[in-house]
């Protein structure tokens, strides 16, 4: 197993149709030049494909450190910030914006960031193709698209189906953890996380979880605090049955 990937195709990007009902949509968006320059430069050492099939972990980074598996970085601040912080820890991230993944990409390099790969693909079928089960010590979903509007729950991320599939990924003992600033979408999670089987509210029954000072507090998080707006985690632990 490698991790030099050749990077998927830049450039603008149309919106995606597909029979699966998909939690984002991708939109067309230019790149700047330096996210273009990271994207070019840099996938080919941190970058991963789905062609890249089950991951071999200690192939990928050279190590048996735990893996940490985010879904959704957006411009990827907050996760290279992590990476700085846990270099005990491995790193990676699905983004399937290519902006996104040019940043982070370029801050990883300036930061001499080693623990993290990149995927700029569908995490549902990176978890399908790429991630073993029972090899995962967290999964982090951090302020999904809450798609609010009630027509449109059906989009978001944060299914019965989907959360399923992410314990059959983590390990016994690891935890999801989400982040969401809609109380509507929290009070989602809470509903689906209660109904799915072998997980247990590190913070109590029905309760949230105050913000970890793990978790970076964004630039986007504190404005919103100071215009009164709450923020909610939950973390959930895989347990036995």
């Amino acid at each position: 197993m490698t991790d030099k990937q050749t990077p998927p195709q830049t450039g603008d990007e149309p919106v995606t149709y597909a029979k699966r009902i998909k939690s984002f949509v991708i939109r067309a968006g230019r790149m700047t030049a330096a996210q273009r320059e990271g994207y070019t430069k840099h996938f080919v050492d941190k970058g991963l494909t789905l062609d890249s099939g089950m991951l071999d972990y200690h192939a990928i980074f050279g190590n048996h450190n735990p893996v940490v598996l985010e879904i959704g970085f957006g411009m990827g601040k907050s996760l290279v910030e992590m990476c700085q912080a846990n270099p005990h820890l491995n790193y990676i991230g699905i983004e399937v914006h290519t902006p996104g993944v040019g940043k982070i990409l370029r801050d990883a390099d300036d930061f001499g960031v080693q623990n993290l790969r990149v995927f700029k693909d569908d995490a549902i079928e990176v978890l399908a193709q790429c991630i073993p089960d029972d090899s995962l010590q967290c999964v982090q979903l951090y302020f999904p698209d809450p798609w609010h509007k009630a027509r449109h729950h059906k989009r978001r991320i944060v299914q019965l189906a989907f959360v399923e599939t992410l314990r059959n990924k983590i390990k016994l003992g690891g935890t999801y953890h989400m982040a969401t600033d809609w109380e509507n979408y929290a009070e989602h999670m809470m509903e689906v996380m209660l109904e799915a089987p072998g997980y247990e509210n590190i913070a109590g029954k029905n309760e949230y979880h105050p913000r970890p000072e793990f978790r970076p507090l964004t630039k986007f998080e504190k404005r919103g605090e100071n215009l009164g707006h709450g923020v909610w985690d939950l973390i959930f632990k895989k347990v036995g049955g």
